[in-house]
């Protein structure tokens, strides 16, 4: 399903051909992989190869220079095809935080080799089991000695890291009673995992209901040269910010592409299904629930919209990335549930893709922020209510 005129996309030839090169992998790749539990290393490699993945890196670097609407389209696309843009979006919102505060040096050992695939930096280590969303309230801890950091600590629900070579760290680097802000004294680190696995790191799987590749993530006395600091110490929670907003915004963005592939199945299954001798899409209690559901579609796209432009014009756009990847994951749910009640019992039968894809959104109600922080982050930020947490 296609944002309908007057808007002329931008990125309508790039929507193109990701399209194409899903196409390339049907149901029957994603479904084997979904069994295994596998990562799907060939559909990251072809979209490393075609250069979406390094669509955000300047072309200085050796990426395109496209703006974040760019990577929201490819995501968006890629989810309203059948695949899954989980496997790698993290590698787009990431690199921003080196791309915007890193030195010289980072940029240029990382960001071309990330550009042309020959790294990978698809892991983000910020989520902690005992403070979860509570970013501030993280123990993970770096020392600095010397010429290096020596960082103990957990953490958890970090996608990806058996598949990535690179981790983007978030750890205190001074005790939260000891600074004056609970934001301050936290830093971020590039984290070469593959110097540090088996040297005071160690990864984790967790099986979770959907193929997500979860894993939880242990360091103790894990080396860090200090030039793998990210800016200034003490302020890496500023420098993740932004790159949350950009994350939220591409999530919201595959919400709404996870939405248009299930009124898509479920529109053409209800045009074609026939009970009691007519087309099961002629009854409203079909007809209603897709139509709401592509309702509220279409206005999270709008928001995803105006966050990305928010985004591109150098502002701040927390309250609109937000509210797209709550609205948008909403409306994905709404449209998986009324493609598994339009589909009756085969919306339950793997073959169909339908349970799949119905298990991998369910995801963004939770994560990467959970719609019950969201609403507090509105309440408070956005309608002056006072802070409740």
């Amino acid at each position: 399903m296609d944002t309908p005129a007057p808007f002329a996309d931008p990125h309508a030839e790039i929507r193109e051909e990701v399209r194409k090169l899903c196409a390339r992998f049907p149901g029957e790749y994603w479904r084997k992989l979904d069994q295994e539990r596998g990562y799907p290393t060939e559909f990251v490699r072809a979209l490393t190869e075609g250069g979406y993945l390094g669509v955000l890196i300047p072309e200085e670097y050796g990426g395109a220079g496209l703006p974040l609407s760019a990577a929201a389209a490819i995501l968006e696309t890629v989810q309203a095809e059948g695949c899954n843009g989980a496997a790698c979006h993290a590698q787009m919102y990431i690199m921003g935080t080196i791309l915007r505060h890193g030195t010289d040096a980072q940029k240029q050992t990382y960001l071309p080799t990330i550009a042309v695939g020959e790294l990978r930096l698809q892991a983000f280590g910020v989520t902690e089991p005992t403070s979860g969303t509570d970013t501030t309230s993280l123990r993970t801890f770096a020392k600095k000695e010397g010429d290096h950091y020596v960082v103990n600590g957990q953490k958890v629900w970090t996608s990806r890291a058996e598949h990535s070579d690179l981790m983007l760290l978030l750890a205190r680097t001074t005790l939260r009673d000891q600074t004056a802000k609970r934001t301050e004294g936290l830093s971020t680190f590039i984290v070469d995992m593959r110097a540090s696995l088996g040297k005071g790191l160690t990864i984790r799987p967790i099986r979770t209901m959907m193929n997500h590749n979860s894993t939880e993530v242990f360091f103790d006395n894990m080396i860090v040269p200090a030039e793998n600091l990210v800016g200034v110490e003490g302020r890496g929670f500023r420098y993740i910010l932004d790159g949350m907003n950009a994350e939220r915004l591409l999530i919201a963005a595959e919400c709404i592409g996870d939405a248009k592939w299930f009124l898509k199945k479920a529109s053409d299954y209800a045009r074609e299904r026939r009970v009691f001798g007519r087309p099961i899409g002629q009854n409203q209690g079909i007809q209603f629930p897709l139509a709401q559901a592509y309702a509220r579609m279409r206005a999270a796209e709008l928001m995803v919209r105006d966050g990305c432009a928010k985004f591109e014009a150098g502002q701040t756009p927390g309250e609109e990335a937000n509210m797209a990847k709550m609205l948008a994951a909403e409306a994905s749910w709404a449209a998986g549930e009324a493609c598994i009640q339009t589909h009756g019992g085969f919306g339950f039968a793997e073959e169909y893709d339908i349970e799949r894809k119905f298990r991998e959104t369910r995801l963004y109600q939770v994560a990467p922020i959970s719609t019950n922080l969201i609403l507090s982050y509105i309440a408070e930020h956005v309608l002056g209510l006072p802070r409740s947490y």
